[in-house]
């Protein structure tokens, strides 16, 4: 029997994402009310994905142009709701999905993080995980009173002193500590709900946690770290990886790496899951998914300035200063942001002109083409698992509609489960344990 792998959604934003698109009902006028990624995770839940990720930023974009105004004409990651607030109605939505949000560690001090988490954790019956970010933007930094975010690895040592503060909070309370004991009149077992009494570098907390223990014991941690840096902090600390390697070759050498940082960090490295940024393009036969391909290629030729823009914004670059026929590789770019990404970007890009590059990267498929009828996709992506190694992929879409939802869980979805690589059934009740199943 092959071995089935995961699947998760990477959600880009809030439902202003899908403001524009067809197959989205009212979410034009009404995009503040998130029905449609309820009913999405509804739809995900029925086709047994692990998980769906709230990818966040809390900040308008000004990087290109050092202007706002084309994030906000064109609604490039904004406007955009705290994904405390869509987590929660998401999982109220849902039993068995997990939900994982995305917070910066530079936005919420550690005992709030910790307690927000747990408390989601709760009310979700064990379902919670965090998309933990270290933050790309000093204009970000600036909307929470910082004059500029730290320098990259500077902030994952940071970091690391977080998680410490955080896993310390969610293990102030040990197992059984609540006993709910009518008898005794007991609640609460108090020589098992202890203090913490970090005071680190950067951080310090007295705890204990007040908002009780999480079900899971921790939240599962998801993560991106893509520069040697952010690699060893994901391979000490993540449970579920988003990886963005675009190629066979790259896709295979960031899995070998990240597990071997794993081992060399004392974890079992099947027990981080790590999975690949896929954007696939169905269509009820070959042609048909083709021709999507086609449209969805001069879309972005048409939309050069915007993939500039939002590419700008998690890199901090500003990309109006440079020549669009210019080589790349004679470009002088930097970044303090997302380091990984620019360096793909170059290593895809080589030689090739801005432009051209750009449409290479940013409007292509994700970390590996995928076009045809859904069972030709299933097909193309056992391939790919064969060929690098992994444990899933997540789907991220930029045309998020119910239609391209319909496609992937009720069409690809299915095609999947008809090969043995996909469940047909959650095994447990909690996140971590589906996770943790194959």
């Amino acid at each position: 029997m092959p071995r089935p792998f995961h699947l998760g959604w990477f959600l880009q934003g809030s439902s202003v994402q899908a403001w524009a698109e067809p197959w989205t009902g009212a979410i034009g006028r009404d995009w503040m009310v998130p029905d449609l990624f309820c009913d999405m995770a509804r739809a995900l839940e029925r086709a047994c994905f692990d998980y769906i990720l709230i990818e966040d930023s809390s900040y308008v974009g000004e990087s290109y142009g050092g202007s706002t105004e084309l994030y906000l004409k064109h609604g490039l990651a904004v406007p955009r709701q705290d994904p405390a607030i869509t987590a929660t109605l998401m999982a109220a939505a849902t039993k068995r999905i997990g939900i994982v949000p995305t917070f910066a560690t530079f936005t919420h001090p550690p005992y709030l993080l910790a307690r927000m988490i747990a408390s989601l954790d709760q009310v979700s019956s064990g379902r919670i995980g965090w998309n933990m970010v270290t933050g790309s933007s000093d204009v970000a930094a600036r909307n929470y009173g910082l004059d500029r975010l730290p320098e990259h690895d500077l902030r994952y040592d940071m970091a690391d002193e977080y998680m410490q503060v955080v896993n310390g909070l969610w293990d102030s309370w040990e197992p059984g500590a609540i006993t709910a004991d009518e008898a005794s009149g007991v609640l609460v077992d108090h020589t098992k709900v202890r203090a913490v009494d970090f005071e680190g570098r950067w951080f310090r907390t007295h705890g204990p946690l007040n908002s009780g223990p999480c079900p899971q014991g921790r939240p599962v941690i998801a993560q991106a770290g893509g520069s040697p840096r952010g690699r060893q902090f994901a391979a000490t600390y993540a449970d579920t990886i988003v990886a963005s390697m675009k190629g066979t070759g790259a896709m295979k050498a960031y899995r070998e790496d990240v597990r071997a940082r794993a081992a060399a960090a004392g974890r079992n490295p099947d027990h981080v899951k790590l999975l690949y940024l896929v954007n696939p393009c169905l269509g009820e036969t070959e042609d048909e998914a083709r021709a999507r391909l086609a449209a969805r290629k001069a879309r972005a030729e048409q939309q050069v300035p915007q993939l500039l823009a939002f590419f700008g914004k998690i890199t901090n670059i500003d990309f109006t200063k440079y020549d669009l026929d210019a080589p790349v590789d004679t470009l002088d770019l930097r970044t303090n942001g997302h380091q990984q990404s620019l360096d793909d970007f170059k290593r895809v890009a080589g030689k090739r002109p801005l432009r051209e590059a750009l449409l290479a990267y940013r409007g292509s498929s994700g970390s590996v083409e995928l076009v045809g009828t859904p069972d030709a996709v299933a097909a193309q992506m056992a391939e790919t698992m064969e060929e690098v190694g992994g444990d899933g992929f997540l789907i991220s879409m930029s045309d998020v509609s119910r239609r391209t939802i319909a496609e992937v869980a009720d069409g690809l979805v299915p095609a999947l489960q008809r090969r043995g690589l996909a469940r047909r059934a959650y095994g447990h009740a909690m996140f971590r344990d589906n996770l943790l199943e194959f």
